[in-house]
């Protein structure tokens, strides 16, 4: 039996690189599938929507092998897998999708009906996400291989810039699709709240989108120094001075065509004092009041039904205290949910391969071996200014 290691769920606060048992075709319930390949994975990245869990913000269980970015080579292929092949590289999209439903038929992947008995959309290596094994491993098994996989069509030029291709598994779709459900275009203004990898691919995105100036808006003093470094504008929402009042010294006007939530539900109060607090429902209480009026606000920042770490009842079952008359007062217009990233990852791989989007150096890649991964989450729970790519088989360090 051939050998696998992955990170691992232990307990709040806490993974660990463990064995894990090593990919078979088979489904979560444990029917054996075709349609399927085994992924020798060559870069996975750490995300924060992985930290939500590692925080101990779910309920997911101890022993859940994490990761859902994943980049991989074909080692095998299912008897009904027709368009790869073994050695191809492949990017792989975070969501779970069957390709035969109806949400899927209209490119809603993120919603797919088939591959979570819980409910509607499945992701590797997260809870309540239909049991899917991760992929911050050395292998990994990918289901409906044909319709999900994004194969990349040179190899060679491929590795070459697979640090900026590591992000179309999750974080370039995720912040292109705020940037889009924002109604960002040319000659646009743009707000984004959170200057983590998501909110700088958001940023990037809106830049790749012909916004004539975008906003970055964050607490943290270093992940603020890196996006002015890759040429943003900066509020530093721990002043004692409001959004509004920093939005009109950059542009002289207190509200922005497009404005996008890249925070989520851990967000905290704005100000000296509030940044002690949490307040979930913060960023989208302020996005509604800084948007103009018949503007648009992605929500691409996760927000989840239950959270056991809340700090009241309500929020605890996914309840926020949103100034929804506000949105309806200016009419605006709110999108949420999990990105397709099929949608958009095609086109973004063109973009990377040929030079319109750096995204690796927006988003400060750093890429760690499999065993450096827990230092790796505690560096990017204290808010470390960058993106951590984990190499399982130390293939980036033999080429770079």
């Amino acid at each position: 039996m051939a050998e696998n290691r992955g990170v691992v769920y232990v307990r709040q606060g806490e993974v660990e690189v463990q064995a894990i048992p090593f990919p078979k075709l088979e489904a979560p319930n444990g029917k054996k599938i075709e349609h399927g390949v085994i992924l020798k994975v060559i870069t996975t990245n750490i995300c924060g929507s992985d930290q939500h869990m590692v925080r101990g913000r779910t309920t997911a269980p101890s022993g859940l092998v994490l990761g859902h970015e994943i980049t991989g080579e074909v080692i095998e292929a299912g008897r009904d897998v027709e368009t790869l092949k073994k050695g191809d590289l492949v990017s792989v999209p975070f969501n779970v999708a069957c390709g035969r439903c109806r949400t899927c038929k209209e490119q809603h992947t993120g919603v797919c009906l088939s591959v979570n008995p819980a409910r509607a959309g499945g992701a590797y290596g997260y809870v309540d996400m239909g049991g899917w094994i991760g992929g911050q491993a050395e292998y990994v098994m990918v289901p409906y291989a044909d319709f999900n996989l994004l194969r990349f069509p040179d190899r060679d030029k491929a590795m070459a810039k697979i640090t900026d291709l590591t992000c179309l598994s999750d974080i370039l779709p995720t912040g292109y699709h705020g940037a889009i459900t924002a109604g960002v275009g040319p000659g646009t203004t743009v707000y984004v709240a959170g200057a983590g990898p998501v909110g700088l691919a958001a940023a990037a995105s809106a830049r790749l989108l012909g916004a004539a100036v975008v906003i970055v808006g964050d607490m943290n003093p270093a992940r603020l120094a890196h996006a002015r470094n890759v040429g943003f504008e900066t509020v530093d929402l721990s002043l004692d001075v409001t959004l509004a009042e920093q939005i009109f010294h950059i542009l002289g006007d207190a509200e922005v065509d497009c404005a996008i939530d890249c925070v989520g539900f851990e967000a905290h109060g704005h100000g000296h004092e509030g940044a002690q607090v949490e307040a979930p429902a913060t960023v989208l209480n302020s996005l509604m009041e800084i948007t103009r009026a018949a503007g648009r606000i992605g929500i691409p920042g996760l927000y989840v039904t239950e959270d056991p770490g809340a700090k009241d009842a309500a929020a605890k079952r996914g309840s926020l205290s949103l100034r929804l008359g506000l949105g309806w007062a200016k009419s605006h217009s709110l999108h949420t949910g999990q990105t397709p990233v099929m949608k958009y990852n095609r086109q973004l791989m063109q973009a990377i391969l040929w030079d319109r989007l750096h995204i690796a150096d927006i988003v400060g890649v750093q890429v760690i071996d499999l065993d450096q991964a827990p230092a790796g989450y505690a560096q990017f729970d204290a808010g470390a200014p960058k993106k951590f790519v984990i190499d399982p088989h130390a293939v980036l360090q033999r080429t770079g």
